[in-house]
Order: structure tokens, then C-alpha cells, then sequence
């Protein structure tokens, strides 16, 4: 009897144990909503000795419909299946051990806004600015060095944090709507607690956490229903490949499944053929997938259903949380195809209007590589993407070498209509993201080796051309990196931060070369955004003579003519060969300059010019 007492009392000392080291630190999603097209949701619950309970609950309309262990017992999977009938309200589960609640959590099951599941994405119709917010306005400077993290502002160190933050987007949002700017692409504003070189935002260490010295979760849906109220939507960028080498889950590993080669550092050969290659070793194509960025940038393994879970659950939430109108995808080719598009398929189901971009940046633009990821194409190896948009690289290579070219005999402009020329292998070419430069190149000025005209036909083309036009922070003004490095080419832009001797808001102390560009630019996509033949318009080329390219947008009977003039003397152009499509039309006018221009037989072009002319019969 008494060895029977000291076992019962032994194992009530164990239960009590056990009891008392179960704990709930966080919920992931922190919260959900009812009405999405996808009945369930899993919750990721973390806490020391939780993978060992058991949840309950009770509410009309919700029911567990399966919990689990994961490999590490300090998390549980936890499904949740929510009816059409559900109302939203607070969910009560409960979290049992040995038939004891050992712990509890009102979890928050929300109503959707009516216009979510309608709201429209960036296509065609807009122009996208891309801003890395570290950089762009500092709207507060209590937040330069929050509690808690660990790099902190020094605007001397190009590779530093600078201070910029989301009040100094909310702050200055006329100026995007006085540019023609319709969507801002934001690159990740998540928590990145890193020892340093995390301004960037791409070294993430909590996928549901604003930085805070970017701001907070409110602060940035605050952004976006701002901008919202101007008719500019807001583009999340998001990063399925890696993580920060301090992301939370570092600490305490759900799965060594989450990451790839289970957490052992071995480099990608950034092979991007390996993917679109049927010849390929297995290997080849493997390492591509699986090999790291970075040693500081762990490599995620999403074919892990669990993570993989949880990464598209990630996106819905921001997605409704922030009522966001796309996502833009980083290094999309190097996370497991058939990873990504279920990813895609799964959001787009949720949000049929909305857009996903991804970037596929080969080190050789190349069309096929491109063409192979885009929605819409059956490839010859069987894959079917569900990434509606890509971002066009080689048109954007082609452009620059174009500009560049001393003679036509160098290429020039021929250029740039062989590469549109390929098109014929895209599923939807109006949909490619197109773009001089972004916050990984140097500057589209520097490019086109300080040369105004040439960056202003590059400009002309960017807003003219078919798909979607993406400018970057700083174009307005003919921006230009002189040395090497991410964090110089990555620049603070002017008047966005105390002490900034000249302003681009106000144009105080810009030179009048830079005062100019700007204007020409706001005049440009100002009339982008309300020109439909431009943004719906069929496109149409001519192959280039004498270095003169003539392109057309065609909605109807409208016309919208593009003459691009590469020489660096004025040309004569024949205006013959065109009358297939501007027909009987005696005049056009310039809606930059607003001149009427006559179209009898020739068009005087200006040296290093493009010149856009609305054609209406």
C-alpha cells in the first residue's frame, strides 16, 4: 500500500510538473477572419510543453478538426474549421493535459470588410514606385533606435539604418498622388532584429510583426487605408526562400524540416536554368532550391507542409489585415515550383482581383526563363505557374544597352524590338513588370552613363511601353550612385530627414536640371494615369530604321504614337510607312507639351528624343 501511495504520489507530482511548465507565448495567425473561400485554418501555438495538451472549444460554427505535436513538443498545430455560418466573435480553446486545462486562449475571429474579396490589384492601369522605407522619410524620430533591437541609425554608414519609417510615408502621400504614382511597392517592412545590415528588411525574423522602427502593425494599415482614400493601393513584399538567421523560430525550432539541408549551411549554385532545363541532374536543380543565400539567411524548405501552411496564412492575414492589393514575391524561382504555385493559387483563390509579382533575376536576362514562370503557359516539362506577373528583365537589359549603343550598327534601338519581339512565348506579356532600375542595380542614370536625353527616352518608354511601369525611389530626379555597394546605390531620399539641405518635395535646393526631370516625370505619369490607350491600348512596333523607332497603343480608333530617336542628330521621318495605322489623321498632340503637331509626310525628331503624340480621328 505504501509503495502504491508513493507512485500515486509521484506521478500527481509529475502531472503537477507538467501542469505548470505548459505555457502559451504566442498564436500564429494572431488572429483570422470568417468568410474566406477556404474553410479552415492552423494555428501555430508555441509555448514550453504545449505540443503535449489537448485543445477544446466551443462556438457555433467552429470546430478542431485535428491537432498536433510538432516535432519540437513546445509547438501545436491546431486546425480550426469555420462554417459560413460562424459569426465573428471571440473563441475560447481550451488546452488540456492528463485532463486538466493547463492553459487558455480567447482567440479573435473577425469580420471581413465587404470590399476585400473585390478589391482590385496593380495591373496596366497603374504606375508602381518602389520604396525601401528606411530610406524614403523619417516621420518619427522616436522610434530611430527601438527597445529592443539591436542596429540602430547611422546615416554616415551607407550599410546602417537611416531612420526612414512608415509615418514618413503616411506623411507624404500628396506627393505620391501629385507624381501619377497608383501603387507603392514597399520592400519588407517585417521585423528584421538582426546584429546589422537589416535595413534592407529581407532578413526577417518575425513574419507578424512590424520592424518598430519602421513603426507598428496599426501604423502600417494606417498606410495603406491612407493611401487607399487617394486610390493608390499598397504592394507587400514578400521573402518564401529565407529568413534571419535571429528569427524566433531560430531559437526554438518548430521542425528541422523547415529549413533546408535540416539547418546545415550549403550555398546555391544560382543555377536559374537548372529549373527550366530538362536536361538537368536532379542534383543541379536540388542545390538551386536548397543551397542558402547567405550563412546570416537560413534557407526555408516549404514543402514542409507545416511551413509551407503557414507561409500562405501569413500572406492572406497581411493581405486582410492591411487590405493590401498585391504581393511582390523576392527570389521567386529559388523556393520549390510546386511550392509556389500552390502558394499563388491559394492567395488568388482569396483575393481573385488582386496581383503577385515575382522576381526572377537570371545574371543573362533571357525571355525563356522569364516566360517559364508566368501563369497561363503549359511548359514542355508539364509545369503550370500560377504567378500571374514578372518582372521584365530582359526588356529592361535591352533598353539600357540600346540607349547605350554608339551606332545603330551596335544594336541600338533594334534592340529592344527583337526583345519585344519575343513576346510571342509569354501567356500575357501586358502583364510583365517593367522598370529601369530597382534597389538592387545601380541607378538607371548611372546606367545610361549621365546622359538627360537618353534617361529621359528611357523614362518616355518605361510609361509607354506594354505591361506594368515600376519606377524607383529618386528617378523623379535623375538619381545616380557614384561607387559600388547595395547601401550606396540606396539612397536617402532628399528632404526626408532633418537637416536635408535641398527637398524633393518642395524642390528647395534641387539644381534646375533635377527641378526639370521631375516636372517632365509628373507630367508623364500624370497623363499615364488617365490616358486608357496607354493603359489598355494593343500594342504595335515597327522595326527600327536608322536607329528611329516608332511604337503605337491602339484602343479603338485612339492612337497613342511613340518615336523614339536614338541618333544624336535631328532625323527626318517619313510618316508613309505608318499611315496602316494612323490613317487619315492630319494632326496629333503632345501631351507633355500640349503642341498640336501636324502628321503631313514627315516628323521632324528632335536629337536623343522620344516624342508622344495622342492621335484621336
Amino acid at each position: 500500500m505504501l509503495q502504491l501511495r508513493s507512485i500515486l504520489t509521484a506521478t500527481t507530482l509529475i502531472i503537477a510538473t507538467q501542469i505548470q511548465a505548459t505555457t502559451i507565448d504566442r498564436v500564429d495567425p494572431p488572429s483570422w477572419w470568417v468568410g474566406f473561400e477556404a474553410p479552415t485554418v492552423e494555428l501555430l501555438v508555441h509555448g514550453q510543453g504545449i505540443g503535449l495538451s489537448h485543445p477544446a472549444l466551443s462556438y457555433p460554427g467552429v470546430t478542431i478538426t485535428d491537432s498536433h505535436s510538432l516535432p519540437n513538443s513546445n509547438y501545436l498545430s491546431v486546425t480550426l474549421s469555420i462554417s459560413k455560418a460562424a459569426q465573428p466573435g471571440v473563441l475560447p480553446i481550451d488546452f488540456s493535459l492528463n485532463g486538466h486545462i493547463v492553459n487558455h486562449v480567447d482567440y479573435s475571429l473577425e469580420a471581413r470588410r465587404a470590399d476585400r474579396r473585390s478589391q482590385r490589384g496593380f495591373d496596366a492601369h497603374d504606375v508602381v514606385y518602389l520604396i525601401m522605407p528606411d530610406r524614403f522619410a523619417n516621420g518619427s524620430r522616436d522610434n530611430d533606435a527601438a527597445e529592443g533591437t539591436r542596429d540602430h541609425t547611422d546615416r554616415n554608414d551607407p550599410d546602417a539604418r537611416h531612420g526612414g519609417d512608415l509615418q514618413g510615408l503616411i506623411n507624404h502621400l500628396d506627393y505620391f498622388d501629385d507624381m501619377g504614382y497608383t501603387q507603392l511597392w514597399l520592400t519588407p517592412v517585417l521585423e528584421n532584429n538582426m546584429p546589422g545590415y537589416s535595413y534592407h528588411g529581407y532578413s526577417i525574423t518575425d513574419h507578424y510583426k512590424v520592424d518598430p522602427r519602421f513603426g507598428s502593425n496599426e501604423d502600417y494599415r494606417a498606410l495603406a487605408d491612407a493611401a487607399r482614400l487617394r486610390g493608390i493601393g499598397l504592394i507587400e513584399d514578400v521573402v518564401l526562400n529565407h529568413i534571419g538567421l535571429d528569427h524566433w523560430w531560430m531559437k526554438d525550432l518548430p521542425d528541422q524540416d523547415w529549413l533546408s539541408n535540416r539547418g546545415e549551411y550549403a550555398p546555391t549554385n544560382h543555377l536559374h536554368k537548372s529549373q527550366i532545363d530538362i536536361h538537368a541532374a536532379p542534383s543541379d536543380r536540388q542545390r538551386f532550391i536548397d543551397g542558402w543565400f547567405d550563412r546570416s539567411m537560413p534557407d526555408l524548405h516549404p514543402a514542409s507542409p507545416s511551413l509551407g501552411n503557414y507561409l500562405v496564412q501569413n500572406a492572406i492575414w497581411w493581405i486582410e489585415y492591411a487590405g493590401l492589393s498585391g504581393l511582390r514575391i523576392d527570389t521567386y524561382p529559388y523556393t520549390d515550383k510546386r511550392y509556389t504555385a500552390d502558394y499563388c493559387r491559394r492567395v488568388l483563390v482569396e483575393y481573385p482581383q488582386l496581383n503577385i509579382v515575382g522576381e526572377e533575376a537570371p545574371g543573362r536576362s533571357d525571355p525563356v526563363i522569364i516566360s517559364y514562370w508566368q501563369a497561363g503557359r503549359v511548359n514542355r516539362d508539364g509545369y503550370e505557374s500560377t504567378l500571374p506577373t514578372l518582372m521584365d528583365f530582359p526588356l529592361r537589359d535591352a533598353l539600357i544597352s540600346a540607349l547605350n549603343s554608339r551606332t545603330w550598327s551596335d544594336g541600338g534601338l533594334r534592340e529592344i524590338y527583337e526583345v519585344l519581339a519575343d513576346d510571342v512565348i509569354y501567356a500575357d506579356p501586358s502583364r510583365l513588370l517593367f522598370f529601369g532600375d530597382n534597389h538592387d542595380s545601380d541607378r538607371l542614370f548611372k546606367l545610361l552613363n549621365h546622359n538627360d536625353a537618353s534617361y529621359r527616352m528611357a523614362m518616355a518608354f518605361v510609361a509607354t511601353v506594354r505591361g506594368i511601369p515600376q519606377v524607383t525611389w529618386g528617378s523623379e530626379f535623375e538619381w545616380s550612385n557614384e561607387r559600388p555597394g547595395d547601401g550606396v546605390k540606396r539612397l536617402d531620399f532628399p528632404g526626408g530627414f532633418a537637416g536635408d539641405t535641398a527637398s524633393a518635395f518642395t524642390g528647395a535646393g534641387l539644381d534646375a536640371k533635377s527641378w526639370e526631370t521631375m516636372n517632365y516625370l509628373r507630367t508623364l505619369f500624370r497623363w499615364r494615369r488617365q490616358s486608357k490607350v496607354v493603359q489598355e491600348g494593343a500594342f504595335r512596333h515597327y522595326a527600327p530604321e536608322n536607329d528611329v523607332y516608332v511604337y503605337f497603343r491602339t484602343l479603338g480608333t485612339q492612337h497613342v504614337m511613340v518615336v523614339m530617336n536614338n541618333n544624336n542628330s535631328i532625323q527626318t521621318l517619313s510618316l508613309d510607312r505608318f499611315r496602316e495605322t494612323i490613317g487619315d489623321a492630319k494632326s496629333a498632340v503632345d501631351p507633355i507639351t500640349k503642341d498640336v503637331v501636324a502628321l503631313g509626310e514627315t516628323l521632324k525628331l528632335d536629337p536623343k528624343s522620344a516624342l508622344i503624340l495622342e492621335i484621336t480621328p
